[in-house]
């Protein structure tokens, strides 16, 4: 009486659910077949209502054992996007702190070019001192200065180029690697479409 009960509960959860897509129709035909396997009337029928079962439960572990595969990797993809991702802030906040030295640098240099006005102002007004001797020996000091100031502003210059550079070039690594992971997500999506519109055609 209990057996009938819950063949009863059984097909109603049948009718409600339907055979569904994918595991859960494998697994209604999986309790359809252990339905008429235990109401068979026949050995012989009842031997090929075993042998759809055993062949619908590989079917089933199957698709559980690939499921699980996808989901490990899915794991591991994401795991290495998040490494990624950590990288490229690093390396974002590597690249502020670099342009904020630059910025210091090109201040520093303006303050030299300022100071090499100043010398120049200045070393008109030792060329009208009396005593030429010293200030020729002054003008030639402060030239060297100057010639190194300006190597310096050079130097600082070349720096700043560089790294607005490798700041382009980062900007657009990023950019490829998030049209990755679009593209990527997108491919899954149709690939999950067309499973499942093949697992709900009707085999023949």
């Amino acid at each position: 009486m209990g057996a009938v009960t819950d063949d009863e509960v059984i097909r109603k959860r049948l009718l409600i659910d339907g055979d569904g897509a994918g595991d859960d129709r494998r697994i209604n035909l999986l309790v359809k077949s252990f339905i008429k396997w235990c109401n068979s009337g026949s050995q012989e029928e009842g031997y090929s209502q075993y042998q759809r079962m055993l062949s619908t439960l590989s079917q089933c572990e199957f698709s559980m054992g690939k499921t699980l595969l996808v989901y490990d990797m899915n794991l591991r993809e994401m795991e290495n996007y998040e490494k990624i991702y950590k990288d490229i802030e690093c390396s974002i906040a590597g690249a502020h702190e670099k342009i904020a030295e630059c910025k210091k640098q090109i201040l520093q240099a303006k303050r030299i070019r300022k100071n090499r006005q100043e010398y120049d102002a200045l070393a008109k007004v030792i060329q009208h001192h009396p005593d030429r001797h010293e200030t020729l020996k002054e003008l030639e000091a402060l030239g060297k200065e100057l010639e190194h100031l300006s190597h310096i502003k050079e130097s600082v210059e070349d720096k700043l180029e560089l790294r607005r550079k490798q700041f382009h070039v980062l900007l657009s690594t990023i950019h490829e690697l998030q049209q990755t992971l679009e593209n990527d997500e997108k491919l899954s999506e149709v690939e999950e479409a067309q499973e499942t519109s093949m697992d709900a055609d009707p085999k023949p």
